[in-house]
C-alpha cells in the first residue's frame, strides 16, 4: 500500500477535503453548543433534541445522495456525464421533497414534535422556538448536500470546503449577534441560533450554485438534462439507491429513538450525551472522509472494469482505517477534559463527569464503529450491495441498540454512560456481520455496464 503512491494521493485528495468539510461543520456545531451552553443545560438539551428532526432529515438526504453517488461515481469512471446529470436530477427531486415533508410539521406543530423526545416543559418550549425557524433551512440543506455529493462523485472536492468555510463564518457571526443581542440586535437566545443557521444555509446554497454553474462543472446543464429519465434508468437507480435511502431513514429513525430514551432520563443526561456526541464528531469526520474516499475510488475502479484493483484498494482502506482509529481514539480520550472545560461553568460537575465517561465508552468501541463506517458506507455500497447494508444497519439499531437503550435507561435506570455503552454493542454485531459479507465479495461489481 505504501508503495502505491497513486492510491495514497487519490485517497488524500478526496478524503482530506471531505474530512475538512466535516470538521468545519463540527466546529460550528461546537461553537453553537458553547454559545447555547452559556444559557444552561436545559438550553443545550432543548436544541439537541430539536436537532434530532434535522438529524433524521439529513440522514434521509444522505441516503438519497449516497445511493446516487454510487451510480454517479461508476458513471464517472465510465466517463458517462449524461447519466451523471440524470442521477443528479433524481437526487434533487427526492431530497427537496424530503425537505418539504420534514419542514411543514416542524414549522406548524413544533411543540408536538418536541414532545416526541422529552417530557420536560422547559425543553419543549425552548426547542419549539428553535425548531420553527431552523426548519425553514431544510430545503437549502437538501440542495447543498445533493450538489456536494455529486461534486465528490466527479472528484471535485475542494470547492465545497471553501463554501463550508464561508457558511461557517456567517453562522458563527450571526450566532454571536442574535443569541446574545450584539450590534443592536435583540437577544433571541436559542431562536437566534436558529435564525443564524437559516441565514448561513441560504448563503451556502447560493455559493454552491455559483460554483456549479459559473465554474462550468460537469453538473452544469439545462434543466431538461436533469429530468430526461427513461424507465430503464429509473429501474437501475432505484434498485441501487432505494435500499440506501431506506437504510439511512430507518437507521436515523432508530438512532432518534435513542433520544426518546435519553430524553426521559432528564435534561442532564440529554445535555451530557449531546456534548459528548459533539466532541466525538471532531474525530468521526476523519472516517466520514475516509469512507467517502472509499466509495468514490472503488466506484471509479469498478465502473472502469478494474475489479481486481478495487479489491486491493478495499483492503488498503481497512488498513488505513485501523491506523487512524488507534491514533484518534488516543486523541479523543486523552484530551477529553480539554474539550469539556470549554463548557464550564455553564454545566454542572455531574454533567461534566457524565460527558467524560461517555467519551471513554466511545473510545472503547471506536474500532468496531469506524470499521463499520468504511465497510458499510464505503466498500459494500460502492459495488451496489445496498440491500445487505440495509439489513446490517437496521437490524443492529432496532434489534440491539433500541431495546438496550430503553432497558438500560428506563428499566434498569443506569447512568447515561452505561446506557450509551449498552447501545454501542450494536457496533460489535454490525462489524461481525459486515466483515463476513465483505469476505464474500458480492459487492465487487461493475454497475455502469
Amino acid at each position: 500500500m505504501l508503495r502505491d503512491t497513486g492510491f495514497l494521493k487519490k485517497t488524500v485528495m478526496i478524503a482530506l477535503p471531505v474530512a475538512m468539510q466535516g470538521m468545519l461543520n463540527t466546529v460550528v456545531n461546537l461553537v453553537d453548543n458553547l454559545m447555547i451552553g452559556s444559557l444552561g443545560a436545559t438550553a443545550i438539551a432543548s436544541v439537541g433534541l430539536a436537532n434530532k428532526v434535522f438529524f433524521v432529515f439529513t440522514l434521509l438526504v444522505f441516503g438519497v445522495n449516497s445511493g446516487s453517488g454510487i451510480l454517479a461515481a461508476q458513471y464517472w469512471g465510465n466517463k458517462d456525464v449524461k447519466n451523471i446529470r440524470r442521477v443528479l436530477g433524481v437526487a434533487l427531486t427526492l431530497a427537496v421533497a424530503a425537505a418539504v415533508i420534514f419542514m411543514i410539521p416542524a414549522c406548524l406543530k413544533p411543540e408536538l414534535m418536541m414532545r416526541i423526545f422529552t417530557t420536560s416543559q422547559a425543553s419543549i418550549r425552548m426547542g419549539a422556538a428553535y425548531l420553527t425557524i431552523a426548519a425553514l433551512s431544510y430545503p437549502c440543506t437538501a440542495l447543498t448536500n445533493t450538489y456536494v455529493a455529486m461534486l465528490r462523485a466527479v472528484n471535485r472536492v475542494k470547492e465545497p470546503v471553501v463554501i463550508s468555510c464561508v457558511a461557517i463564518l456567517v453562522n458563527i457571526c450571526f450566532n454571536y449577534i442574535l443569541i446574545f443581542g450584539k450590534l443592536g440586535a435583540p437577544a433571541m437566545g436559542v431562536a437566534g441560533a436558529a435564525l443564524a443557521t437559516l441565514i448561513a444555509r441560504v448563503a451556502e446554497v447560493v455559493c454552491i450554485m455559483c460554483v456549479v454553474y459559473l465554474g462550468k462543472t460537469p453538473l452544469a446543464c439545462p434543466a431538461k438534462e436533469l429530468f430526461g429519465w427513461s424507465g430503464e434508468f429509473l429501474r437501475k437507480f432505484f434498485l441501487t439507491a432505494f435500499p440506501v435511502i431506506v437504510n439511512e431513514f430507518i437507521w436515523g429513525l432508530g438512532t432518534t429513538v435513542y433520544s426518546m430514551a435519553y430524553g426521559r432520563m432528564g435534561d442532564d443526561a440529554v445535555a451530557a450525551i449531546t456534548i459528548a456526541t459533539t466532541i466525538q464528531d471532531v474525530v468521526v469526520v476523519l472516517f466520514q472522509g475516509l469512507s467517502a474516499a472509499t466509495a468514490v475510488i472503488l466506484g471509479n475502479e469498478m465502473g472502469a472494469g478494474k475489479l481486481k484493483r478495487a479489491e486491493t484498494y478495499a483492503r488498503n482502506f481497512f488498513i488505513l482505517q485501523f491506523l487512524v482509529t488507534v491514533a484518534t481514539a488516543l486523541f479523543c480520550v486523552g484530551l477529553r477534559w480539554m474539550f469539556i472545560s470549554l463548557y464550564q461553568p455553564g454545566i454542572s460537575h455531574e454533567v461534566a463527569m457524565s460527558v467524560s465517561r461517555c467519551i471513554v465508552v466511545f473510545g472503547l468501541f471506536m474500532p468496531f464503529k469506524m470499521f463499520n463506517y468504511v465497510n458499510v458506507v464505503g466498500v459494500l455500497r460502492s459495488g451496489g450491495d445496498t440491500a445487505m447494508c440495509l439489513f446490517i444497519d437496521t437490524s443492529g439499531v432496532w434489534f440491539i441498540g433500541i431495546p438496550l437503550a430503553f432497558i438500560g435507561g428506563l428499566v434498569m435506570k443506569e447512568p447515561i454512560h452505561i446506557v450509551y455503552g449498552m447501545v454501542m454493542l450494536e457496533e460489535v454485531y454490525k462489524a461481525i456481520i459486515g466483515y463476513i459479507r465483505y469476505r464474500k465479495k458480492k459487492w465487487l461489481r461493475n454497475l455502469a455496464v
